[in-house]
């Protein structure tokens, strides 16, 4: 039989943890029509410089591969939460902004993704919530 080191079970406990967290801010960021991902796209074009980023950055911000990226950004470009922009130095590389609609999309769904992140760590204190939050820091 084999023995779950403890470093395997905290492995097994934070996926399922990081799935539980999905579901819950999965549903409630449905209002808006996006999913988790699409937030954290929003999220990392909204604090880049001009609102754009590289496909490939953006893609290695959410945990993403490259095609993972494209086939995530192919709807939200046809809805008008991203464009595709030409990179004027190198046309090899693609480069994605954030669009007005996307930029306040993102405004509006932050209210429900605090909300959801408050109900997902009500459990815990605001030292404790410091604690992991610089073990996860740690990790990543």
């Amino acid at each position: 039989m084999i023995s779950i080191t403890p470093a395997m079970q905290l492995v097994m406990d934070l996926s399922r943890l990081q799935a539980k967290i999905v579901k819950r801010v999965d549903s409630g960021l449905s209002i808006h029509g996006i999913s988790f991902t699409e937030f954290l796209v929003m999220y990392q074009l909204s604090k880049a410089p001009a609102k754009t980023l590289r496909r490939i950055d953006l893609a290695e911000g959410i945990g993403l591969s490259a095609s993972g990226i494209t086939r995530l950004l192919i709807p939200m470009e046809k809805i008008g939460l991203v464009k595709k922009e030409e990179n004027p130095r190198d046309a090899r590389v693609s480069l994605v902004r954030l669009s007005n609609a996307g930029a306040q999309l993102f405004e509006d769904a932050s209210v429900s993704f605090g909300h959801s992140a408050e109900s997902i760590m009500h459990a815990i204190d605001d030292r404790q919530l410091k604690q992991v939050a610089q073990t996860v820091e740690k990790l990543l």
